[in-house]
């Protein structure tokens, strides 16, 4: 069933030519792996049961960092009303809605499918956002659902975890270090090369996609619910809390940035906008501002009307 979700072609494309690239990498990474440890069982096995892990049990996985768990109508009546009208006016099944108690203000969404789906908010932004507000924040995780980016996101940051988890054994487990052949250190020593490209690679690959499914979740939230100068003033206090938090504080949640509706960071990126997860806040309320100016909205955008 479609949704009534602005649909974007072009987010479209970027997925698909994303996904592509990065089957190529991972069909070239599990290739690579078999002829060096010369064992193709164990790396398809491996491979195959972490793929499998990390595509069926995403949103567990997520949930449990986050500390979220799912939280039934009679304990957030009103949350629950805004996802119940949302989805009822994007002609959409609604997601199991969670809770996590962290009063970093945030939201996120995840699964592997529409049918399939969590969304959940942190107490620290549902004390902090007016009505409206939040209604323009979890339309914009919606649209992740609908448009299917989630999925893509999920597949997409594997072959990344895989690569990364084979670089972090390589420095953890001291793998250079003692009493080693020679055959075998080039060996663990081409791999850890091969991952260290695959793991640059895809993280640049799917960064880029991750900026542009943002701006696509808040055009067609703004479009959805009709007024982008809620979800301008939602962002802008988001972003502002945010800041204020100690960047101590906001490490284990980083781990899960490409996921939030704002990224969990101390400050606005710098050079770093190029590796970042999400555009600046200043693309998101240009674009928002654009949008109001289209609709002839009477509020001014980065201000709840």
């Amino acid at each position: 069933m479609r949704s009534r979700f602005r649909s974007d072609r072009r987010l479209t494309v970027r997925m698909g030519l994303t996904m592509f690239l990065l089957g190529l990498l991972y069909v070239g990474f599990v290739a690579a792996l078999i002829v060096l440890l010369r064992s193709w069982v164990l790396v398809v096995v491996v491979v195959g049961a972490m793929f499998v892990a990390q595509f069926w049990f995403s949103d567990k996985i997520a949930m449990f960092a986050m500390r979220g768990r799912v939280v039934e109508r009679e304990e957030y009546p009103e949350l629950h009303a805004v996802v119940d009208r949302l989805c009822a006016i994007a002609d959409m099944p609604k997601p199991v809605v969670a809770v996590s108690d962290l009063d970093m203000p945030n939201a996120f969404a995840t699964g592997r499918n529409p049918d399939h789906a969590v969304i959940c908010v942190t107490t620290g932004l549902l004390r902090r956002l007016e009505p409206a507000e939040l209604e323009g924040v979890l339309a914009h995780e919606l649209s992740h659902v609908a448009h299917k980016d989630v999925a893509v996101i999920t597949i997409a940051s594997f072959l990344g975890v895989l690569a990364g988890l084979i670089v972090r054994f390589a420095f953890y487990s001291g793998l250079f270090g003692g009493r080693r052949d020679q055959n075998t250190a080039a060996v663990m020593g081409a791999v850890l090369a091969v991952s260290v490209a695959v793991y640059a690679i895809s993280f640049l690959l799917i960064r880029a996609l991750s900026r542009y499914r943002e701006l696509a979740a808040d055009r067609a939230a703004a479009h959805l619910t009709g007024r982008p100068s809620a979800l301008a003033s939602a962002l802008t206090k988001v972003s502002g809390d945010i800041a204020r938090i100690p960047t101590k504080d906001l490490r284990t949640a980083q781990a899960f940035n490409a996921f939030f509706f704002t990224p969990a960071e101390g400050k606005e990126p710098g050079l770093e906008r190029f590796f970042s997860t999400h555009p600046t806040l200043e693309q998101r309320l240009e674009q928002l501002g654009r949008i109001s100016a289209e609709l002839g909205e009477a509020a001014t955008p980065g201000k709840a009307g």
